[in-house]
């Protein structure tokens, strides 16, 4: 029958080892009720599945799992259920740092040569920083020419919130963040701390704030002060964009 015939092929295609090994790693996940973003919400990306070896699934896959059941601090991995190459994680703000409360998506492709071949990496958050490009491409020398087959996707994302703390002027993708550091590092401290602001920090729901602030009488001493809080916030972001118009 044609269904017989096609459960043949899938048995006898070169790519049913892959297929087998990705579907055991989303069973795992399953299993283990941890989240998984859609590939929907996602950036879109080509999928190098199908290029990977078996054992190589099976390897990323091993670390995906171990990196969510004990990531490292200030480090989330989400792992996507359609794409295993398409490894998306959030970084947060390292304290001391002008990112310091926010909260940076960002994702690493795998190529089919992984990992042999460094994977790339991209902020989807909109940053100002000497190392990352206006398209979010991260230059990193780990993911350059210090790149090891035996390093591993922990490592990488520890170096990308390292870079956080310790921007490269010296191979800066963003010329001007890189200028402002090793020339005015006020500026590009108040530059990236504005980009944070805006780009990185969740944005308040006033209805909800209203609600939690609304005493028994709209008028009352309380009422007043919390409207007066949310009216000088309000002005503090129009100034900020503003003022990166001007920068």
């Amino acid at each position: 029958s044609l269904i017989g015939r096609f459960i043949i092929s899938i048995f006898r295609s070169k790519h049913f080892g892959r297929i087998h090994s990705y579907y055991h790693y989303l069973s795992s996940i399953h299993r283990n009720n941890q989240p998984v973003v859609s590939q929907r919400n996602r950036t879109m990306s080509t999928s190098n599945v199908e290029n990977l070896s078996p054992q190589m699934i099976r390897q990323v896959a091993k670390e995906l799992t171990e990196l969510q059941s004990d990531p490292p601090e200030g480090i989330k991995v989400y792992p996507n259920e359609e794409d295993i190459t398409d490894i998306q994680a959030t970084i947060e703000g390292p304290a001391g740092t002008p990112y310091a409360g926010g909260m940076f998506k960002m994702k690493l492709v795998l190529s089919k040569n992984f990992p042999h071949e460094a994977p790339k990496g991209f902020f989807l958050t909109q940053i100002f920083h000497p190392n990352v490009a206006k398209n979010g491409e991260i230059c990193v020398n780990t993911l350059k020419k210090d790149w090891k087959a035996s390093l591993g996707i922990k490592h990488v994302l520890l170096t990308i919130k390292c870079l956080l703390i310790v921007p490269n002027p010296e191979s800066a993708l963003n010329e001007e963040a890189g200028k402002l550091l090793l020339e005015q590092y006020d500026d590009y401290s108040t530059r990236a701390r504005i980009f944070t602001d805006i780009h990185a920090k969740p944005a308040r729901d006033s209805k909800t704030t209203e609600t939690k602030t609304s005493g028994k009488s709209s008028d009352g001493p309380m009422a007043k002060k919390h409207a007066g809080e949310r009216t000088l916030l309000d002005k503090k972001k129009k100034d900020k964009r503003k003022t990166l118009k001007r920068l």
